[in-house]
């Protein structure tokens, strides 16, 4: 059976995701929730550049018009 867009995060939440934004951007975190519109709520998440920590979030919200993708 094919996985829907939101079946795939339903199945991530509560670990770990990597959110891929425009502009290149990329956050990884512990995934608590998501809605319809793919808006994400990660907790400890850290902004990465070139697979690095550049910075650490306790709480993130990321608005889905901005992700290009989300990989569990």
């Amino acid at each position: 059976m094919t996985s829907r867009p939101l079946d795939v995060l339903n199945d991530a939440l509560n670990k770990p995701v990597i959110a891929r934004l425009k502009g290149g951007r990329e956050f990884r975190g512990e995934l608590k929730g998501y809605d319809i519109h793919m808006n994400l709520v990660l907790d400890n998440a850290e902004e990465l550049k070139e697979g690095v920590c550049v910075k650490k979030y306790s709480s993130l919200i990321v608005r889905g018009d901005n992700i290009v993708y989300v990989s569990p």
